[in-house]
């Protein structure tokens, strides 16, 4: 009788929970190591587009989050000082290869870890490292513990260890000259009014209002670092600064929001292979994409799918692994330079892109554009999606 093999993944956010799902459905034992001390998803609201509802479908939550998210129907796009650009009418689901969802993270967090059970996290589980012996993986803990496996996920985020040891000679991540403040709120929603969003520009400026629960709005401002004053970077500072030139909408959902977030947006090149050995590599872990994607999430999940069919195909781990990174490489590569030019186009300040930015918005039709995010949605999915 063949014994149940072991995986050991390194992070819980949401492309760990995803692949402890998966690789559980695919009859390995599993092993999650989160360095904090608590689950607590970081961030604050996600788009769940239709081929990360099909990836939660498989994994079997996407009823669950369903219930907890909210599918946008219509919106506005305007000017910082409330003009209306355009009214927008999302399409139904079958038109866009499937529903489409806004999530605030922690709910999605929660139907993953209800999912996996607390029972398969180690918290305070600090990873440094790992080595290989055979067909054998090592995980070193801060610790000191080893904890041994036939197979070790790296989904440790954009600033993995796991990448790390595996590409130490790596340069840093990559600036994309943006800068993001981001919240959530409860009990602001009318606010929006009849809408289900709002989406802003202006001059290297990009912001959003979107309702994402029954209850809650998730809203982001993101903007050229040019754009910033010199050593500002306290969330609440920004949001102050840049406020009273949005209108009221804007200033009134954001300034009732205790918690607020501010990042530097930045990615990574595409590294010539995510794994060796025993050893590969999943979600931001892999291939950080910009938020301008609207598939970072998504493609964790994705991946996690995807490793699940490799390791179900092949009971040989190793070209398992090596099957499942040339499937999701090409992929997210692909996701990674759309979200880098969307990124120059948003981020930039120039009066002239900005005029023809609003020109296209108000001229082309929203159905041709709808059916280029669910061909997006179709490529960026698994092989077994189609």
């Amino acid at each position: 009788m063949t014994s149940v093999r072991t995986a050991l993944i390194v992070g819980a956010g949401i492309g760990g929970l995803s692949a402890g799902i998966a690789l559980r459905q695919a009859g390995w034992r599993i092993r999650i190591f989160e360095r904090a001390a608590s689950l607590r998803e970081l961030g604050f609201g996600l788009l769940v587009a239709p081929n990360a509802f099909a990836a939660l479908h498989q994994l079997g939550v996407a009823d669950v989050v369903l219930a907890r998210a909210f599918a946008p129907t219509h919106g506005e796009v305007r000017r910082m000082d409330g003009t209306v650009i355009k009214r927008v009418r999302f399409p139904p689901p079958e038109a866009l290869g499937g529903p489409t969802v806004v999530a605030l993270r922690q709910a999605l967090h929660l139907a993953l870890i209800e999912a996996v059970g607390l029972d398969a996290v180690t918290l305070c589980g600090e990873a440094q490292g790992f080595t290989m012996a055979g067909e054998r993986v090592g995980l070193h803990l801060a610790s000191g513990e080893v904890a041994e496996g036939d197979l070790l996920v790296g989904a440790d985020g954009g600033g993995s260890v796991i990448r790390r040891t595996i590409h130490p000679s790596e340069p840093p991540p990559r600036s994309s000259g943006i800068v993001a403040v981001r919240g959530a709120v409860h009990g602001a929603l009318h606010h929006l009014g009849d809408l289900s969003f709002i989406y802003y520009l202006g001059p290297g400026v990009e912001a959003f209002l979107v309702r994402a629960s029954d209850t809650g709005i998730y809203w982001a401002l993101s903007l050229a670092c040019k754009l910033v004053p010199p050593d500002m970077s306290d969330p609440a500072e920004l949001l102050a600064y840049m406020s009273p030139r949005f209108d009221a909408t804007f200033r009134a959902v954001t300034s009732a929001t205790d918690e607020v977030r501010y990042d530097k947006l930045i990615d990574r090149d595409p590294i010539p292979f995510w794994g060796i050995g025993v050893v590969t590599l999943l979600g931001d872990a892999a291939h950080p994409l910009l938020p301008h994607t609207g598939q970072g999430a998504a493609q964790a999940i994705v991946d996690a799918v995807a490793l699940r069919q490799a390791l179900t195909n092949d009971d040989h781990v190793e070209r398992a692994l090596r099957v499942y990174e040339r499937e999701r490489r090409q992929k997210t590569a692909t996701l990674l330079k759309q979200g880098r030019r969307t990124a120059r186009i948003m981020g930039s300040t120039s009066p002239i892109l900005n005029y023809m930015r609003e020109l296209a918005i108000q001229t082309i039709p929203v159905q041709p554009l709808f059916k280029v995010f669910a061909s997006i949605n179709r490529r960026a999915g698994t092989d077994s999606d189609r």
